[in-house]
């Protein structure tokens, strides 16, 4: 599997990842010291607004001219936004409406880019379910190291330098996507930007596994991921750190039960695994210990990152190329969307509902969703490709 663009393109994703890592830390503890808890869900939904607006346009675009140079193009913004934040904090308190705006072009610059992440796994690993798991590792890894290296740097250097880091980071990914060569693939047709929106709508639509899932999705956005970090952070406090690399501890389990693990039905497995994931905000709710916080997020981490490959890989698997980034744009869409209203109402919901109460009702939701995924048969019988007669016999 580690041939020379696999190899660029897992550099690509890990080292942006660590990025990504570091912000949500770094977010917490530098926005929340200045503007509170609603200043924290206000920037968090600024990033992830635009995100859902724009990564439809993303796909298009992607599958026009190639989701490398999207990526690439993504990238390059993403350096200049998290290096003004960077000479912000450098140079003082920042104002919240220069956080809100680099926050919404960065959001803009990334649904131009992931779009372009589901659709390059194909191209760059010949089996998608261990590139997924193996991609899983490193965002494992991140999640293990960099939230504890991000309120490292927090308390020793302060937001500016980490924020550095982060733009750091998109210009080595970008670097590293440059030297990816891929072959020639298929590519829209259509004149029109309407016309490969509609045909992306169309195959989406016509997968009631896929649209079945986003639906539910949306009520997992808006209670459970959306809230989290924003409240979880403030009622965790300074141990929030630790607390989110105890997840990366669980997604490097998941990434590794992913890899050995081929369920006949992804969605199915993928499904009950994620149960694990309620236990994570009721502990926060009922104000555990760290030891105890701490391994319901390993749980959490281990379910999240088995689901993810699960699902990555039955998009990637049962879609066409030359269709797979508009048909991704519109999934990512639809299950980030909930997460960017879930952003926004934290602060808001605080007011009428105390966070622990809120984190209580995240868990029962948490579970509801698991149910809801497994009553829908699409879902539940949707069998992974490539499967040979001894497992199709087996299954029948």
């Amino acid at each position: 599997m580690w041939t020379r663009n696999f190899t660029f393109y897992f550099g690509a994703r890990a080292i942006s990842l660590l990025g990504d890592a570091l912000m949500p830390v770094a977010s917490a503890l530098a926005v929340g010291h200045l503007y509170g808890i609603a200043g924290v869900g206000y920037v968090l939904a600024a990033l992830t607004t635009p995100f859902v607006l724009f990564i439809l346009f993303g796909g298009v675009f992607a599958d026009r001219i190639g989701a490398r140079t999207m990526m690439i193009g993504a990238d390059v913004v993403r350096v200049i936004t998290q290096g003004v934040v960077a000479v912000a904090f450098f140079t003082g308190d920042p104002p919240l409406p220069l956080l809100l705006a680099m926050s919404f072009l960065a959001g803009a610059a990334a649904a131009m880019f992931q779009p372009g992440v589901n659709g390059m796994v194909p191209q760059v690993a010949k089996d998608p379910q261990r590139a997924n798991a193996t991609l899983k590792f490193a965002d494992a890894v991140t999640q293990l190291a960099g939230p504890a290296l991000a309120g490292v740097l927090m308390a020793v250097t302060g937001p500016g330098f980490v924020y550095t880091l982060d733009a750091a980071t998109f210009l080595v990914s970008g670097v590293c996507l440059a030297l990816v060569r891929l072959p020639a693939m298929p590519r829209a047709t259509s004149s029109r930007v309407l016309s490969d929106l509609r045909r992306g709508w169309e195959e989406f639509r016509a997968r009631t596994w896929m649209w079945s899932v986003i639906l539910v999705w949306v009520f997992w956005g808006v209670l459970v991921v959306g809230p989290y970090v924003p409240l979880s952070s403030q009622i965790i406090g300074a141990d929030y750190g630790w607390v989110m690399a105890a997840l990366g501890l669980g997604t490097v389990l998941g990434g590794t039960l992913a890899l050995r693990f081929r369920p006949v039905r992804p969605l199915a497995a993928g499904a009950m695994a994620l149960a694990g994931y309620a236990p994570m905000p009721l502990m926060v709710a009922l104000g555990a210990p760290l030891p105890v916080l701490m391994l319901a997020h390993v749980g959490g981490g281990c379910a999240w990152a088995f689901w993810s490959v699960m699902w990555s890989t039955s998009v990637q698997t049962q879609v066409a190329p030359d269709v797979l980034n508009r048909v991704t744009a519109y999934e990512v869409a639809g299950s980030v969307a909930g997460m960017a209203v879930g952003q926004a109402l934290a602060g808001p919901v605080t007011t009428l509902i105390e966070p622990r109460d809120f984190m209580t009702g995240s868990a029962v939701v948490a579970i509801g969703v698991v149910s809801a995924l497994l009553l829908i048969a699409p879902v539940r019988r949707l069998r992974r490709a490539g499967l040979n007669d001894a497992e199709l016999r087996s299954t029948s």
